[in-house]
């Protein structure tokens, strides 16, 4: 089956007629309210300056169960030195704007393009999305942000600039989770690295099904405030 092309409704097809690789649809805009859609139907946008608009819905999908996160022993140190401080929702466009520049492993450039992270900051400023800062002497040396809808916090992505900076705000993020009864984190991809911090393999039927679940809950929409 040809992948859908998008057009101004705010709709997708179904994820379940994903390419084998997980491509849904292309073309559509970043406006709000389509983003927020995306989300609920367990997909995502994804693509590269120069490329058309493209959405995904993975299979399988990588996702962390908040009460089943164990912090590495390695990690522990930071903890419990209190080595970082943290805030929730302070610096959402500085988090986006490292988060786009940081270098990666085997990538040219960024996903994370100017429209997208226009996209963001207005889904920020609509209530839906969040960021976790970390800082080192009053120095934001990591962090992370993502789309929260119902019990389901979306991850995007992630920086740091001092070793450890990006577990501890992903850390926080998770007790965050857990004070709140959020039934799972979805990290996209599979790689390595989420896979230390907890993450798993789920079909895309199983991860339709949990987001379901989630979404049966309210949304906490505005800013953010962690207390331990």
């Amino acid at each position: 089956m040809p992948v859908q092309i998008l057009t101004d409704e705010i709709k997708f097809p179904s994820p379940n007629l994903a390419t084998e690789d997980g491509l849904v649809a292309l073309g559509g805009d970043l406006r709000v309210e389509r983003l927020v859609e995306a989300y609920r139907n367990g997909i995502f946008p994804w693509y590269s300056e120069g490329e058309p608009l493209l959405w995904w819905s993975p299979h399988p999908r990588l996702v962390v169960f908040p009460r089943d996160y164990k912090p590495a022993k390695s990690l522990r140190p930071a903890l419990n030195q209190q080595k970082f401080a943290i805030t929730f929702d302070r610096r959402f466009e500085d988090v986006i704007y490292e988060c786009a520049r940081i270098p990666r492993d085997n990538q040219h450039g960024t996903w994370i393009t100017p429209e997208m992270q226009e996209a963001y900051v207005n889904l920020h400023k609509a209530g839906y999305a969040h960021s976790v800062e970390t800082y080192q002497n009053d120095e934001l040396v990591g962090g992370l942000y993502g789309v929260s809808l119902g019990k389901a916090f979306f991850g995007e992505s992630m920086f740091y600039k001092v070793s450890d900076a990006s577990k501890i705000a992903f850390h926080y993020l998770v007790e965050f989770c857990r004070k709140n009864d959020f039934h799972l984190i979805d990290a996209q991809q599979d790689t390595p690295h989420l896979k230390r911090l907890g993450g798993v393999l789920v079909s895309r039927k199983d991860f339709l099904f949990l987001l379901g679940k989630a979404l049966e809950a309210p949304t906490i929409k505005g800013k953010w405030n962690y207390k331990e």
